[in-house]
């Protein structure tokens, strides 16, 4: 029995990879959106949560934005979405209306889970591209950048208070890597 032969490294390689890369951002901005307007749902229609309605608004603009950029990065470099995307968008929205049903605090641990997950993630992208892509590379320092404020904010607001917060976080943070995952091939 002949063993596979790994691809080989060149130009294709290089694209591929560069593909599985805006794909994942693209899926992990769009479930970010629809996360942020699942607490928003939720949190933003309940007298006098004004004040987390206007810090999950703003989050959700900052996606918002790396969302588009995404977007337009996909159409310029002629790449396909994850074919995850409407599982991504119900999923999303289910979870940040889930935790937000749960109270603030499950929020916030929602939003710390998730960004710290992303941070790592966009962390070793930018090692990866530093090289070959240094705009691109510097663009997702920019958007990690933004994400750390939002798990910072998070924290600030009581994330590590929410109920069953080890077990929340760790669930949510094994769902970002699955996704991550998945998202990169399908």
């Amino acid at each position: 029995m002949s063993k596979p032969i790994p691809p080989r490294p060149g130009a294709s390689a290089v694209r591929a990879r560069l593909a599985e890369i805006l794909r994942v951002d693209h899926a992990g901005e769009l479930g970010a959106v629809h996360i942020y307007q699942g607490q928003r749902a939720v949190l933003g229609a309940a007298k006098g949560r004004e004040r987390i309605a206007a810090q999950l608004e703003e989050m959700e603009g900052h996606e918002a934005v790396h969302l588009a950029r995404f977007d337009a990065l996909l159409n310029e470099r002629k790449v396909r979405p994850t074919l995850m995307t409407p599982v991504w968008r119900v999923a999303g929205f289910a979870l940040g209306a889930g935790t937000a049903l749960m109270g603030e605090k499950a929020a916030h641990a929602c939003t710390e889970a998730v960004e710290s997950v992303i941070e790592q993630h966009y962390a070793g992208q930018i090692a990866e591209l530093s090289e070959q892509e240094p705009e691109l590379a510097a663009q997702l320092s920019q958007f990690r950048d933004e994400e750390l404020a939002h798990r910072d904010l998070a924290v600030e607001e009581g994330a590590h208070q929410a109920p069953g917060y080890a077990a929340l976080s760790a669930v949510i943070r094994a769902g970002c890597r699955a996704a991550i995952k998945l998202s990169e091939k399908v």
